[in-house]
């Protein structure tokens, strides 16, 4: 059930407007992005959000805003700062006259939900915070997971795949910041990984098709990256 919590606003209508502006505000932002966070990236996690709210004891606000704003400021085009997402995202809301309860929430939804490696823990606090995590995490997941995933590795310069880099499951986000691994290796130290993290049930339920497309593919590729190179010397050596 989703609920809509009146104490932080006036009235629906005002809490429609604010969602529309923000949306307006965060599609100018990153029209035009070509490494796979692009406003549509988050047009898909915003509707994941709200559909899986459906299911939830959750306010829908807080939802909607951390949805909207989660990638505002990712750290992987920050410099590597785990809180620039937040503090981007407090000045934004600071032009909407919110409670402070509201925006804390919402900038501790974006400084906590990214995957910072396999061995570290990004627990949700909030039910909100999980929706949206959720909902960022199977949008890296699947068919449009992989386009993503292949867009970024291109845009830094990565390349596809080398037998002789092998995965690591990286124990702090310090190690999982540094990597430049090819971009095969992601699905292995993050991709497959997710459909286990997931937070909902809604959530759990839509990762298994797109964890076994995941896995469709990685067969296909492997099939395909060994077929002329069974009696290849340099290979074997």
């Amino acid at each position: 059930m989703i609920i809509f919590r009146k104490n932080h606003i006036n009235d629906n209508m005002k809490y429609q407007d604010i969602i529309q502006s923000l949306a307006i505000v965060v599609k100018e932002r990153f029209n035009g992005e070509s490494g796979g966070h692009d406003w549509w990236h988050i047009y898909r996690v915003w509707q994941l959000s709200k559909r899986i709210a459906e299911s939830e004891n959750a306010d829908i606000f807080v939802v909607e805003l951390a949805a909207l704003l989660h990638d505002v400021a990712d750290w992987k085009y920050n410099d590597g700062d785990e809180y620039a997402g937040g503090k981007a995202a407090r000045y934004i809301l600071s032009e909407y006259s919110l409670s402070d309860q509201i925006t804390d929430h919402v900038v501790e939804i974006i400084d906590t939900l990214s995957f910072k490696g396999a061995g570290v823990d990004t627990t949700m606090k909030t039910i909100e915070g999980k929706i949206v995590q959720d909902a960022d995490r199977l949008d890296a997941i699947g068919a449009i997971g992989i386009a993503r995933t292949f867009a970024y590795g291109g845009m830094k310069g990565r390349g596809i795949h080398d037998p002789e880099i092998k995965p690591f499951l990286h124990d702090s986000f310090e190690t999982y910041k540094k990597s430049d691994s090819p971009t095969i290796n992601h699905f292995y130290e993050k991709l497959l990984l997710l459909k286990d993290r997931m937070n909902t049930q809604t959530a759990r339920e839509i990762a298994i098709e797109r964890h076994q497309f995941m896995e469709q593919f990685l067969s296909q590729f492997f099939r395909e990256w060994y077929i002329y190179q069974k009696n290849d010397s340099i290979k074997n050596q």
